[in-house]
């Protein structure tokens, strides 16, 4: 995992709450091109993840505890699908609010990753 991986997640993420929220503002459903955004920030958040278990197969340790660090990295990369699959089943404006604020729990997590690999070093 690198510093500029994490912060691309992350600006990712916030992109895509902005957008899905000022969907939300107009009274629209999340639409096909909200999904090609949420796939784009998954797929980051994946790289994330197989990034994040080959440097714990290399030896390298967070400050925090692996199982934690397993957690958070798994969570990320299901947090958008997870919003994008309820967005799917209410299809008003609620579904772009869910994305939204799953894009943006998205955000939280990276933080919170950085500090459980020990305050920026590399992650």
């Amino acid at each position: 995992m690198t510093d500029a991986l994490t912060i691309a997640v992350s600006v990712a993420a916030l992109a895509l709450a902005a957008w899905c929220g000022f969907a939300a503002y107009r009274d629209r459903p999340t639409k096909d091109w909200h999904f090609i955004g949420m796939a784009v920030v998954t797929l980051l958040a994946c790289v994330q993840l197989v990034i994040g278990v080959v440097r714990l197969a290399g030896g390298e340790r967070p400050d925090e505890g692996i199982g934690i660090f397993l957690a958070y990295l798994i969570g990320a990369a299901a947090t958008v699908p997870a919003a994008g699959f309820l967005s799917l089943a209410e299809r008003t404006r609620w579904g772009s609010v869910t994305v939204a604020a799953g894009a943006l729990v998205l955000a939280v997590l990276e933080v919170r990753l950085i500090d459980i690999w020990g305050g920026g070093a590399g992650v």
